[in-house]
């Protein structure tokens, strides 16, 4: 939210690429297309070494869009680590041995001919005979 002077004075290099990549009527085209002859994406690319006058504030600015993206990044890491956590927890692997009876899914099977909602789940248990990896018998 914005409070003081010094707020504004920092939002600004974001007010500034609004305003630059934005199509004006009077010309159908972007002052930034207008002025370099192309679009930028973040107020950090307006930050080229070969331009002489760039707003005082504009450096500080991209620190702080620079900081926001790696936070962002160091938390989409956290959630995926989080995720994979209580996935592995509620999904623990089977452990078949040669003997067991297990069920087999029928989900595609495409030999059976009865509507989707009258096909069964999984079919009568089959007696496993010889063990390949983990989850896959014979």
């Amino acid at each position: 939210m914005i409070q003081t002077l010094e707020d504004v004075c920092t939002l600004l290099p974001a007010l500034e690429l609004e305003y630059k990549t934005s199509i004006h009527a009077s010309t159908n085209q972007t002052p930034a297309i207008l002025e370099k002859g192309w679009n930028p994406k973040l107020p950090q690319y307006l930050l080229r070494k070969d331009l002489v006058e760039i707003h005082p504030t504009a450096p500080s600015f991209k620190a702080i869009l620079e900081r926001a993206r790696k936070h962002a990044v160091r938390c989409m890491k956290d959630s995926f680590a989080y995720a994979k956590d209580q996935w592995d927890k509620s999904h623990a692997t089977p452990d078949f041995k040669v003997g067991d009876l297990v069920l087999v899914s029928t989900t595609n099977f495409n030999d059976i001919k009865r509507c989707k909602k009258l096909k069964d789940s999984f079919a009568v248990p089959f007696l496993s005979k010889h063990s390949m990896d983990k989850m896959l018998l014979k």
